[in-house]
């Protein structure tokens, strides 16, 4: 049978086919398939075991992180909800004054890692937080921003963008009639939102909720940093790998499988709700965009303002600690460039690493992220079906699972990686490789394919095609699909921590140990980087995209 699929394609996109999927065995199918086996091996013996699940589910410390997780991948989605549905409804329905900063703001929360978030938050209501101090002097006692409430608090102002962008899109797209024929029949606003329009844009609220568990469920960076006592699953997974008295691989792949499960179960809740309903509508009357009233004016312009500033305020704060005087975990009096001169003396290699490792993945997922989508766009089968399906799984598989997986399987002969630039540039290559398919394959959308089939016509073969038709008119969505992964792969913290050595040290990796050792200017200084970094890449795919916010999603 596949024989006869790979036949009625052309022989390079056969290969091309036959490549991708030898790409995402090797690299992600079978990694998760080794932490599946290592799940069942005695971690003493090394014979097939039942006793990993059984301590995870008889002990008490596990249960008690992995309803941590829940709780906390919950909460964020709340609260990333509570946020982000009222700002998309605010700025689609009514003229707000500077709708293009807030947009731009929210994307800049968005890509900005989350650990920096967690370290900015400590600097201002940490122990000797600054702003936690200010507030005390007046009599205003405020709640410590370690543990759960901190998580909750970095994740929601982190998370809250993909509601945001994704509702407002949907809000943006409904036929004004049926919210006209609603009130004709004498709804009041609250009513005809509830019955009428939510359940129109419910897909897209359903699909940002679930970005936002997922993503917090993942992260390794912000629980690890602000956490402390309180276990989580991704932290428990990666003390279990690399304790000091020993690491338990067998109870380390456990755990992970668990954080897969309990994400997969979620992705299918987020799919029986939209199962079997129609959202549908034909977009005949685009909604209407009101004038505020003179006494909605204010409050509304101040909370659409003060959550983006709320959310990009750990940015801020980290910048202008970059330039502050430190001594260890106390800012001083004073400004100068101390911490960039301690940087660029003490750790070049971090920031060389970050930018040879992020450029060397791009490459990578740029020559097989366009390849790849072109096929599964062009080339419809069971086959570039299922290989679309298989490289949506990086979505929901955490980092800090995947490194570990990565460590299973490329650690003894025939393939021995540990160790390496190479096994770092890997996993971030497979963990962001999605966003060049997908961009690919939103791009050849809008490309017409007579315009293919014209060349081919005209005794043009394949790849001449594709090389010298089909590729230029790609180009401003393959850019800007490896931009998007430039972001997310300089920003790397949950794979490179478990795969790092001496010598592969990262940014993010350098920042996540300065923040533990209580070098905050250092910290500081290296997130500025990392800032800046992220900063040009998001003004160049706005710039390519044409101010498209959907390129982030």
């Amino acid at each position: 049978m596949v024989k006869r699929l790979l036949n009625s394609l052309n022989n390079i996109w056969s290969f091309v086919i036959l490549f991708a999927f030898l790409i995402v065995g090797l690299l992600l199918i079978l990694p998760l398939y080794n932490i599946f086996v290592s799940s069942f091996i005695d971690n003493e013996t090394g014979s097939f075991t039942l006793q990993n699940y059984i301590d995870i589910i008889g002990k008490g410390y596990y249960r008690k992180a992995i309803y941590n997780s829940i709780f906390v991948g919950f909460s964020s989605m709340f609260g990333a909800l509570l946020i982000g549905i009222p700002l998309a409804f605010f700025t689609t329905r009514f003229k707000i004054r500077g709708k293009s900063v807030i947009s731009t703001l929210a994307i800049l929360a968005l890509v900005s890692p989350p650990f920096i978030g967690a370290y900015a938050w400590i600097t201002m209501l940490g122990s000797n937080g600054w702003l936690r101090h200010g507030f005390e002097s007046i009599g205003i006692p405020m709640p410590t921003i370690y543990g759960p409430l901190g998580m909750i608090i970095v994740f929601s102002l982190k998370l809250y963008p993909f509601v945001y962008l994704l509702t407002s899109g949907a809000l943006s797209n409904i036929n004004s009639s049926l919210e006209d024929a609603a009130e004709s029949l004498g709804y009041p606003p609250f009513s005809k939102f509830i019955h009428v329009t939510l359940p129109l844009i419910l897909p897209a609220i359903s699909t940002g909720a679930l970005l936002a568990f997922v993503l917090s469920l993942a992260d390794f960076g912000t629980p690890s940093i602000i956490g402390r006592d309180f276990r989580v699953l991704s932290t428990v997974a990666y003390n279990l790998f690399t304790s000091e008295m020993g690491g338990n691989p067998g109870l380390a792949s456990t755990v992970s499988i668990l954080l897969i499960l309990v994400s997969l179960i979620f992705v299918y809740m987020q799919r029986i709700i939209i199962r079997n309903k129609d959202f549908g509508s034909d977009m005949l009357n685009p909604p209407e965009i009101k004038k505020l009233t003179r006494l909605t004016t204010i409050p509304v312009h101040f909370l659409c303002y003060f959550i983006v500033f709320l959310s990009s305020m750990p940015s801020l704060v980290v910048i202008y600690n970059s330039f502050r005087k430190t001594s260890g975990p106390v800012f001083q009096s004073g400004f100068g460039l101390d911490s960039y001169r301690r940087v660029i003396n003490d750790v070049p290699d971090a920031i060389f690493n970050s930018f040879l490792f992020s450029v060397s993945a791009v490459i990578l997922i740029v020559l097989c992220g366009t390849l790849i989508g072109y096929v599964v766009a062009r080339k419809p089968s069971i086959l570039t079906g299922s290989l679309d399906s298989m490289l949506m799984i990086p979505y929901i598989v955490p980092g800090v699972v995947l490194g570990l997986g990565f460590i299973v399987s490329f650690n003894s002969k025939p393939i021995v990686l540990t160790g390496t630039a190479i096994i770092i540039i890997l996993v971030i290559f497979i963990r962001r490789l999605p966003y060049s398919v997908r961009s690919s394959v939103s791009i050849l959308k809008q490309i017409n394919i007579g315009i293919e089939e014209a060349a081919a016509s005209l005794g043009a073969g394949p790849a001449k095609t594709f090389v010298k038709i089909t590729l230029p008119l790609m180009l401003p969505g393959v850019f800007a699909g490896a931009m998007m992964a430039f972001i997310t792969a300089i920003n790397e913290l949950s794979s490179s921590i478990i795969l790092y050595v001496g010598g592969t040290v990262t940014m993010p990796v350098r920042i996540y140990l300065s923040v533990l050792d209580g070098e905050f200017g250092t910290a500081a200084s290296l997130s500025t980087i990392l800032l800046v970094a992220t900063g040009i890449a998001v003004y160049t795919i706005i710039r390519l995209t044409d101010s498209d916010e959907r390129v982030f999603l």
